[in-house]
């Protein structure tokens, strides 16, 4: 069977204000669209998968808050990391939990924050996806044919050559500069890495085995405390004593068994402020509102946030984010959009946690 991993333990710390220790991005409703990030991945997912074959992988501390979010879903169908070791302990822990469900399972592992436009052509390449990694050996992720040099993106260099759409990974390549990615782009042989993958358990347990045994050895100690009422307890045991490294360090970019699927399907990672201006419905001007009450004027270019019922009054004001939460006001010039994590930073050291 087929069966859906979404990752939800982040902290979306380039969306501060909004995003917050005890209530990230992700479930937020960022897009104003009535559904946190995370509903939405759910709903679009629901469209393939029954719903009992949807887990979601989270930090522990926001396992009620999915839960407050997610009714349907089973306290079983939410794992909650009790440390965040970045995404290959957490794929792992995953795909053993399912294989003992399902010894024939094959998983999609996908962000919980991401936007997905083109939702039809999304789910038609996950379900291409899922037919290839059922019939071979295979580790595949979602490429991102990419419509800009951006150097925000990790990217995907794939062989031409392809079965049935299917194309194997040459590369990865981490973010370029403009210069390297405008190459990238021109050449049409690579994509954008979305962190998306597609692959069968027993795929993805081998290459653990094979190119990260230790992540593997100390999660599957003890296969017996998965989908029992032990399993938190042997999570909070001996998952925080695995190596913290990504999924694509400790496989992706060893596994010669790689492949990518390239797919148009108007994706954003949503990492950024600038990238919801970018995906957002903007006034005559190019700026995205996110308020019910706004007086603006010779203003362009900006990402404004307000809360519920708050007023702004704004003149001259160009490529700018301006994110009211309430007990913090964030105006930053969208150029520098990057700073902000690093500005999160100083604010903890300045005033400890009460803001974030």
């Amino acid at each position: 069977m087929n069966y859906i991993a979404i990752m939800a333990g982040g902290v979306g710390s380039r969306f501060w204000p909004a995003s917050r220790e005890d209530k990230p991005k992700q479930f937020l409703d960022i897009t104003g669209s009535g559904q946190s990030l995370l509903q939405m991945t759910v709903e679009r997912f629901k469209k393939i998968v029954p719903v009992e074959n949807i887990f979601i992988v989270t930090n522990k501390k926001y396992k009620a808050l999915v839960k407050e979010q997610l009714p349907e879903l089973s306290d079983n169908q939410i794992i909650g990391e009790p440390s965040r070791n970045n995404t290959a302990p957490c794929v792992a822990f995953t795909a053993l939990k399912l294989a003992g469900l399902d010894p024939n399972a094959n998983m999609v592992v996908a962000p919980s924050d991401h936007l997905i436009l083109k939702e039809d052509a999304f789910l038609t390449q996950i379900q291409k996806a899922f037919d290839f990694a059922s019939k071979n050996d295979a580790l595949l992720t979602l490429g991102i044919e990419p419509t800009r040099p951006d150097t925000g993106y990790g990217y995907i260099h794939f062989d031409k050559n392809n079965i049935k759409g299917v194309h194997s990974v040459k590369a990865f390549k981490e973010k370029p500069d403009l210069a390297k990615a405008q190459e990238y782009v021109n050449s049409g042989e690579y994509l954008w890495n979305a962190g998306i993958f597609i692959w069968n358990v027993k795929s993805i347990l081998k290459a653990f085995e094979q190119h990260a045994a230790e992540v593997y050895q100390i999660l599957s100690k003890d296969k017996s405390a998965y989908n029992t009422p032990e399993e938190q307890a042997y999570m909070d045991r001996v998952y925080p004593t695995t190596p913290s490294i990504s999924v694509d360090y400790a496989i992706m970019e060893n596994a010669k068994n790689v492949y990518t699927l390239p797919s148009d399907i108007g994706w954003s990672d949503l990492g950024t402020w600038g990238s919801l201006h970018a995906e957002s419905k903007k006034d005559e001007n190019e700026n995205a509102i996110l308020a019910d009450k706004m007086v603006l004027s010779d203003s362009k270019n900006n990402m404004i946030r307000l809360p519920k019922g708050k007023l702004a009054v704004i003149k001259g004001l160009e490529d700018f984010i301006v994110i009211d939460e309430g007990d913090v006001l964030l105006i930053y010039p969208k150029s520098d959009e990057q700073e902000i994590k690093q500005v999160r930073k100083g604010i903890e050291g300045e005033f400890g946690d009460t803001y974030l």
